[in-house]
Protein backbone atom coordinates (compact mmCIF):
# COMPACT_ATOMS: atom_id res chain seq x y z
CA UNK A 1 0.00 0.00 0.00
CA UNK A 2 2.89 2.62 0.83
CA UNK A 3 3.13 2.30 -3.56
CA UNK A 4 0.12 3.75 -3.77
CA UNK A 5 0.15 6.00 -1.03
CA UNK A 6 3.71 7.27 -3.17
CA UNK A 7 2.19 7.46 -6.24
CA UNK A 8 -0.65 9.10 -4.73
CA UNK A 9 1.40 12.13 -3.41
CA UNK A 10 3.54 11.93 -6.71
CA UNK A 11 0.64 12.49 -8.40
CA UNK A 12 0.31 15.65 -6.99
CA UNK A 13 3.61 16.84 -7.83
CA UNK A 14 7.50 16.03 -8.16
CA UNK A 15 9.15 15.12 -4.17
CA UNK A 16 12.24 13.69 -3.09
CA UNK A 17 12.12 10.82 -0.25
CA UNK A 18 12.43 13.03 2.33
CA UNK A 19 9.80 15.65 0.47
CA UNK A 20 6.89 12.27 0.65
CA UNK A 21 8.45 11.42 4.01
CA UNK A 22 6.96 14.98 5.45
CA UNK A 23 4.61 14.72 3.29
CA UNK A 24 2.87 11.74 4.92
CA UNK A 25 3.47 12.99 8.52
CA UNK A 26 1.21 16.20 7.88
CA UNK A 27 -1.52 14.59 6.01
CA UNK A 28 -1.83 10.55 6.12
CA UNK A 29 -0.23 9.97 9.43
CA UNK A 30 -3.28 9.24 10.86
CA UNK A 31 -3.93 5.62 8.94
CA UNK A 32 -0.91 5.43 6.65
CA UNK A 33 2.58 6.18 7.32
CA UNK A 34 5.99 5.07 6.54
CA UNK A 35 9.71 4.82 7.78
CA UNK A 36 12.17 6.87 5.61
CA UNK A 37 14.01 3.48 4.71
CA UNK A 38 10.89 2.06 3.46
CA UNK A 39 10.09 5.13 1.56
CA UNK A 40 13.17 4.83 -0.32
CA UNK A 41 13.25 1.07 -0.80
CA UNK A 42 9.60 1.47 -1.71
CA UNK A 43 10.86 4.59 -4.73
CA UNK A 44 13.71 2.18 -5.98
CA UNK A 45 11.07 -0.64 -6.86
CA UNK A 46 8.43 1.60 -8.25
CA UNK A 47 10.79 3.49 -10.73
CA UNK A 48 12.33 0.10 -11.52
CA UNK A 49 8.65 -0.86 -12.82
CA UNK A 50 8.58 2.13 -14.55
CA UNK A 51 5.92 3.89 -12.73
CA UNK A 52 8.07 7.13 -11.16
CA UNK A 53 11.12 8.33 -12.66
CA UNK A 54 13.87 9.81 -11.08
CA UNK A 55 16.52 12.62 -11.38
CA UNK A 56 19.39 14.47 -9.41
CA UNK A 57 17.95 18.49 -8.44
CA UNK A 58 21.27 20.28 -7.97
CA UNK A 59 21.44 22.60 -4.45
CA UNK A 60 23.90 25.30 -4.11
CA UNK A 61 24.11 25.34 -0.12
CA UNK A 62 23.01 21.54 0.39
CA UNK A 63 23.70 18.12 -1.28
CA UNK A 64 22.21 17.29 -4.71
CA UNK A 65 18.77 15.44 -4.05
CA UNK A 66 16.74 12.90 -6.38
CA UNK A 67 13.51 13.92 -7.16
CA UNK A 68 10.71 11.90 -8.26
CA UNK A 69 7.79 11.83 -11.07
CA UNK A 70 5.02 9.75 -11.45
CA UNK A 71 4.81 8.47 -15.10
CA UNK A 72 1.85 7.52 -17.17
CA UNK A 73 2.22 3.94 -16.46
CA UNK A 74 2.02 5.16 -12.62
CA UNK A 75 -1.25 7.41 -12.90
CA UNK A 76 -2.93 4.77 -14.78
CA UNK A 77 -1.63 1.96 -11.83
CA UNK A 78 -3.00 4.72 -9.29
CA UNK A 79 -6.32 5.31 -11.12
CA UNK A 80 -6.95 1.42 -11.54
CA UNK A 81 -6.08 0.56 -8.02
CA UNK A 82 -8.45 3.68 -6.41
CA UNK A 83 -11.18 2.11 -8.63
CA UNK A 84 -10.82 -1.11 -7.29
CA UNK A 85 -13.61 -2.08 -4.75
CA UNK A 86 -12.43 -2.94 -1.09
CA UNK A 87 -14.25 -5.65 -0.42
CA UNK A 88 -13.24 -6.70 3.43
CA UNK A 89 -12.46 -5.35 6.76
CA UNK A 90 -9.04 -4.65 7.76
CA UNK A 91 -8.27 -5.70 11.14
CA UNK A 92 -6.14 -3.05 13.13
CA UNK A 93 -2.81 -3.86 14.99
CA UNK A 94 -2.98 -2.13 18.68
CA UNK A 95 0.09 -3.15 20.75
CA UNK A 96 -1.68 -1.51 24.05
CA UNK A 97 -4.74 -3.51 23.55
CA UNK A 98 -2.21 -6.59 23.25
CA UNK A 99 -0.15 -5.72 26.34
CA UNK A 100 -3.38 -5.15 28.34
CA UNK A 101 -5.19 -8.47 27.24
CA UNK A 102 -1.88 -10.06 28.70
CA UNK A 103 -1.52 -7.57 31.90
CA UNK A 104 -3.70 -9.93 34.51
CA UNK A 105 -0.38 -10.47 36.45
CA UNK A 106 0.79 -6.41 36.19
CA UNK A 107 0.36 -4.68 39.49
CA UNK A 108 -2.74 -2.35 38.98
CA UNK A 109 -0.77 0.49 38.97
CA UNK A 110 1.76 -0.29 36.18
CA UNK A 111 -1.85 -0.58 34.11
CA UNK A 112 -2.89 2.46 35.13
CA UNK A 113 0.18 4.30 34.44
CA UNK A 114 0.77 2.90 31.04
CA UNK A 115 -2.58 3.92 30.24
CA UNK A 116 -2.52 7.76 31.63
CA UNK A 117 0.65 7.78 29.39
CA UNK A 118 -1.21 6.93 25.88
CA UNK A 119 -3.71 9.21 27.34
CA UNK A 120 -1.39 12.20 27.30
CA UNK A 121 -0.09 11.12 23.80
CA UNK A 122 -3.66 10.75 21.93
CA UNK A 123 -4.37 14.10 23.58
CA UNK A 124 -1.50 15.49 21.99
CA UNK A 125 -1.91 13.94 18.58
CA UNK A 126 -5.80 15.29 18.77
CA UNK A 127 -4.53 18.57 19.36
CA UNK A 128 -2.60 18.45 16.53
CA UNK A 129 -5.51 17.06 14.16
CA UNK A 130 -7.40 20.09 15.38
CA UNK A 131 -4.97 22.53 14.33
CA UNK A 132 -1.15 22.00 12.53
CA UNK A 133 -2.86 18.85 10.20
CA UNK A 134 -6.09 20.90 9.73
CA UNK A 135 -4.24 24.42 8.71
CA UNK A 136 -1.39 22.40 6.53
CA UNK A 137 -4.31 20.23 4.15
CA UNK A 138 -6.25 23.96 4.08
CA UNK A 139 -3.05 25.69 3.02
CA UNK A 140 -1.62 22.89 0.92
CA UNK A 141 -5.34 22.60 -0.93
CA UNK A 142 -5.54 26.77 -1.57
CA UNK A 143 -2.06 27.10 -3.07
CA UNK A 144 -2.41 23.99 -5.47
CA UNK A 145 -6.10 25.07 -6.20
CA UNK A 146 -7.45 21.47 -5.56
CA UNK A 147 -10.73 22.77 -3.56
CA UNK A 148 -12.39 18.44 -4.28
CA UNK A 149 -9.51 17.02 -2.79
CA UNK A 150 -9.52 19.33 -0.12
CA UNK A 151 -12.49 17.90 0.63
CA UNK A 152 -11.16 14.48 0.70
CA UNK A 153 -8.04 15.15 2.52
CA UNK A 154 -10.32 16.97 4.85
CA UNK A 155 -12.18 13.73 5.38
CA UNK A 156 -9.40 11.39 6.42
CA UNK A 157 -7.96 13.98 9.01
CA UNK A 158 -11.66 14.12 10.18
CA UNK A 159 -11.69 10.20 10.92
CA UNK A 160 -7.97 10.63 12.76
CA UNK A 161 -9.86 13.04 14.98
CA UNK A 162 -12.55 11.11 15.48
CA UNK A 163 -10.72 8.35 16.24
CA UNK A 164 -8.66 9.73 18.73
CA UNK A 165 -11.59 11.39 20.70
CA UNK A 166 -13.22 7.83 21.09
CA UNK A 167 -9.80 6.45 21.84
CA UNK A 168 -9.10 8.88 24.96
CA UNK A 169 -12.64 7.82 25.93
CA UNK A 170 -11.93 5.06 25.86
CA UNK A 171 -9.12 5.58 27.55
CA UNK A 172 -10.55 7.38 30.73
CA UNK A 173 -13.23 4.62 30.74
CA UNK A 174 -10.46 2.29 30.93
CA UNK A 175 -9.01 3.89 34.01
CA UNK A 176 -11.89 4.63 35.85
CA UNK A 177 -12.76 1.10 35.52
CA UNK A 178 -9.67 -0.52 36.74
CA UNK A 179 -9.43 2.12 39.60
CA UNK A 180 -12.64 1.39 40.74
Amino acid sequence: MLKYALLGFLNYQTASGYDLKQLMDVSTSNFWHAKQSQIYTTLKALEKDALVVSHIEPQESRPNRRVYEITTAGQEDLKNWTAQPITEIESRKEKLLLKLFFSAQLEPEIILTELRLQKNLHQAQLEKYQTITKEVIKQFASSLDMQEDAKLWETTRRFGELYTEMYIRWLDETIENLEG
